[in-house]
């Protein structure tokens, strides 16, 4: 590996000695060396493309399958220094049971960080609570962030660039600061690392009846509702959860699933539902590349009200007015379906008899009304607020509120 890194890990190495290797100063002992000599400003990323491909002489590489992909750069029996490539993803909301720093070589992302409040365990690897966004920034090349393991440190990463590339220096596992959850919006906390062989197989049986079309997929999810415990009833019930909405029994399974386990469950529904919102938000990445227009699903997927996302643009876009930067981005990202236009998720009402022609601009206006606060204005027709109703139904729910 070049030698910059060596140098790198050989400097918070020192230091870290130096400081009898307390958990406690890593974080920001790791960001004081990276902002020393900031990757971003003295790697040159072809050079160490080249480097890696055509030496042998590299640390030990692991298979964490973390990255796309993942280098190690630097190992030490106490800590190592990674460089992160993505070209699509998007973090989970999680923690950590590691610490360190985090430095943004390439590309840029936005930053959310959570509260976890209210959370108390149903069992090792599953807990409820109220996940609350306490700040959401955009992080460009150059910028250096701490890693705190444990659960003071809730947060998750929208990549807007392709590729977009960290450094990471960090410990391999600081001890008491696990499980390392994943958390699902609004309510639920789980540990993904958990293994549960059974519940494993139970899904790759749904997967087959699923494949089959099988009759009678959702009686066989709704009795496993009526007995399964809640930690794998959640599981179970997060698999099974698209295919359900699809042939329209998802509220009859969910219901099951609530008479069994009473108050536990209560948020069990908003999440579920969360869970399918963000996931669709997650698979656009895949054919959405313009920065732009990540960057306004950044904000669709971790934002929740229109006040704040009206903010976090003005930030990134002053010279333009949020209502009319989201606008333009409407205009850019709308595109024609089987039945008519699409923006994102939210298809053009079919119900409604209008032409094609004229959908976009009425798709617009539908939506100015929302960004202006004015969705149930008198003076709106009937088309309006049932184009707004399908735009209130999609990923856009949050310009809404």
């Amino acid at each position: 590996m070049i030698p910059y890194f060596e140098k790198l890990g050989q400097t918070v190495l020192e230091r870290w000695q130096q400081q009898n290797f307390s958990l406690e100063v890593f974080p920001e002992l790791s960001c004081i060396a990276i902002d020393e000599a900031t990757p971003s400003e003295n790697v040159d990323i072809d050079e160490l493309i080249y480097e890696f491909l055509s030496s042998d002489q590299q640390p030990f590489q692991s298979e964490s399958g973390f990255g796309q992909p993942e280098l190690i750069a630097f190992n030490d029996t106490r800590f190592y220094i990674q460089i992160l490539f993505w070209l699509d993803g998007t973090t989970e909301i999680h923690q950590h049971e590691f610490s360190g720093a985090f430095h943004v070589l390439r590309g840029s992302s936005v930053h959310s960080e959570f509260d976890f409040v209210g959370a108390h365990s149903v069992t090792p690897h599953i807990r409820i609570g109220d996940l609350h966004a306490k700040r959401i920034e955009l992080l460009e090349t150059g910028r250096t962030v701490p890693i705190t393991s444990g659960r003071e440190c809730i947060h998750s990463l929208f990549h807007l660039d392709t590729p977009s590339i960290t450094v990471v220096i960090r410990t391999h596992h600081d001890p008491g600061t696990g499980p390392q959850y994943n958390y699902l919006p609004p309510h639920i906390a789980i540990n993904p690392l958990h293994s549960d062989p059974l519940s494993s197989r139970r899904k790759q049986l749904l997967d087959v009846l699923e494949s089959i079309d099988a009759p009678h997929y959702s009686t066989f999810v709704n009795e496993m509702m009526e007995s399964l415990d809640f930690e794998r009833g959640f599981n179970m019930l997060r698999h099974a959860m698209p295919r359900l909405k699809e042939i329209g029994s998802l509220d009859e399974v969910l219901t099951t699933f609530q008479k069994r386990h009473g108050e536990l469950a209560a948020g069990v529904p908003d999440t579920l539902e969360e869970c399918l919102r963000r996931e669709k938000i997650s698979q656009m990445r895949h054919f959405i590349v313009n920065p732009e227009h990540r960057f306004f699903l950044a904000l669709l997927m971790n934002v929740q009200n229109r006040r704040d996302i009206f903010a976090l643009i003005s930030k990134r876009f002053a010279d333009s007015s949020p209502i009319n930067t989201i606008l333009g981005w409407a205009e850019e990202l709308m595109e024609p379906n089987d039945f008519g236009m699409c923006l994102l998720d939210a298809s053009f009402p079919e119900s409604l008899d209008i032409e094609i022609e004229e959908q976009p601009h009425l798709f617009i206006v539908a939506l100015k009304h929302a960004l202006e606060g004015d969705t149930e204005n008198e003076a709106s027709t009937d088309d309006l607020r049932e184009i707004q109703a399908a735009l209130m139904g999609s990923c856009l729910s949050p310009l809404f509120f």
